[in-house]
């Protein structure tokens, strides 16, 4: 007979007890809440680049639309009327190719700049990084620094507290909503455009618009900040393999800091054996990704360098040399190279090629704008009209032609036809028409005749060419070759 509690049942509810415990164990693994950041203030070089990186971008983000060209807004994405105005430069739908190679340059660009200095993009010049960095710096202005802030997060409410979390979040909102009409003034007028807002006169889609991008920034700026770094942005997961054993990325150097361990700034610790590293953690108090460096490179480093300043302070308190974490790369590192040394192994076999690329590409797109013809032309034939006999005396053919002035400057227009089988072609169209407005689009109804004597039944090769005149860009000629039909019932 079994013992009271070791019987089969006994056996088996203590079995179901321990996978029920495993079970919970698993879910609070799988379904941990994020751990809240506070990030830590820092200054140093690294941080300075970062301030002025911020800056420069939203001078650049905000101040674009404002600008004026020819009384015009010198960046505007006119989706409605099709046209992309980028200064000097008008874009038509079929200049869909310049984008396309415009994307392929930037993401071009940005394997360039991580084969040679990892994730420089990320932690300078990224949107996300840029909004995360303004929102703490405003929540460091109204609730404190680190310390501060989590003191505060654990008190329970008050009206202190209160007035600092609605402060704060009214600044961001505030960001938040400018960002988002900032975002729609590149696509609408964006002096028209602040009228609208102050008469609460804004169109559904561009309220729709204005206030999504106002909660995206809010959202990701205030609240997922690192998650999208860690989680939403596929860059951090492809990464590795643009990057290789000389490319500089924020590391520690193993070597000098280990052993780690707290000592006090009086004491030899090389003779007590302990590395550089005093073990302060402050790295990881000021990286805002939550990191700890010193376990290696990890896909959440941003490689903004907030470690490397915080670092630095210590090595300087505790009178020991900088660049205990530093921007180098694991062969500088394991080898011991000299800066010289580590920056010469940058110009290596990749780098080239996606340089050479990368100049190829550019020096193509600006030839390509530079080249670019003020005047496009699609000749299009009248279906309902293939080819008619007119008074007795003429073969007539009736064409569409779609012109389209790509420039800011008035041009007018004149056709001519010529054909090695047709001779004494003349052409007949409105002369009134001329006369093309600026960065405008017209269908220019063209009628093609030839002597019925001396039209051989069958379809003929005819060429139209079209000439522009008095554009700011000089004259433009563009030759066409289409087919004119002479009916076999004639």
């Amino acid at each position: 007979m079994n013992a009271p509690g070791t019987g089969p049942a006994a056996r088996a509810a203590e079995s179901l007890g321990s996978a029920a415990a495993v079970v919970e164990t698993s879910d609070e693994t799988l379904y941990e809440v994020r751990r809240k950041i506070y990030p830590r203030s820092i200054t140093g070089a690294f941080s300075s680049w970062r301030v002025w990186m911020v800056i420069l971008t939203q001078l650049i983000y905000y101040g674009t639309p404002w600008l004026q060209w020819n009384g015009r807004q010198a960046v505007l994405f006119d989706l409605g009327a099709r046209k992309f105005y980028i200064f000097g430069l008008v874009l038509w739908p079929q200049d869909v190719i310049y984008l396309a190679v415009l994307l392929v340059i930037s993401a071009l660009s940005l394997f360039l700049f991580t084969a040679i200095a990892g994730r420089l993009f990320c932690g300078y010049a990224c949107p996300q990084t840029v909004y995360t960095e303004i929102f703490m710096w405003i929540e460091r202005h109204v609730e404190g620094d680190r310390f501060a802030r989590i003191r505060l997060d654990g008190d329970p409410w008050s009206p202190r507290k209160l007035r600092l979390k609605a402060t704060k979040h009214f600044l961001w909102v505030v960001i938040a909503l400018w960002t988002g009409f900032t975002f729609i003034g590149y696509f609408a007028p964006i002096r028209e455009l602040g009228g609208k807002v102050l008469s609460l006169s804004l169109g559904p889609w561009q309220a729709f618009w204005m206030l999504f991008y106002a909660f995206a920034t809010w959202g990701n700026a205030g609240f997922m900040r690192e998650q999208v770094c860690k989680y939403m942005c596929p860059y951090a997961r492809f990464q590795s393999v643009m990057v290789d054993r000389d490319t500089y990325v924020v590391t520690y150097d193993i070597g000098r800091g280990e052993p780690r361990g707290s000592r006090s700034r009086k004491v030899d610790h090389y003779k007590a054996g302990l590395g550089d590293c005093v073990n302060c953690s402050i790295c990881v108090q000021v990286c805002p990704t939550g990191i700890d460096i010193r376990d290696g490179l990890q896909y959440e480093c941003i490689g903004c360098g907030a470690c490397i300043d915080a670092c630095n302070q210590v090595m300087d308190k505790m009178e020991y040399p900088r660049g205990l974490i530093r921007y180098t790369s694991e062969n500088a590192m394991r080898k011991a190279l000299s800066a010289v040394a580590s920056r010469k192994r940058l110009v290596r076999p990749r780098v080239i090629i996606y340089s050479v690329i990368w100049l190829v590409l550019v020096g193509g797109f600006m030839a390509s704008l530079a080249m670019r013809t003020p005047l496009k032309v699609d000749i299009i034939r009248d279906r309902g009209a293939l080819g008619r006999e007119v008074d007795g005396r003429w073969i007539e053919n009736v064409y569409r032609l779609q012109l389209i002035n790509t420039t800011e400057a008035p041009m007018r227009i004149s056709v001519r036809a010529d054909s090695d089988e047709l001779k004494n072609l003349t052409v007949e169209y409105d002369t009134q028409a001329e006369s093309l407005a600026p960065t405008s689009n017209r269908l220019l109804p063209v009628r093609i005749r030839v002597p019925i004597e001396e039209a051989a039944q069958g379809t003929h090769k005819i060429n139209v060419t079209v000439t522009s005149e008095g554009t700011g860009q000089g004259s433009a000629q563009i030759r066409q070759s289409t087919s004119f039909i002479v009916p076999r019932n004639l």
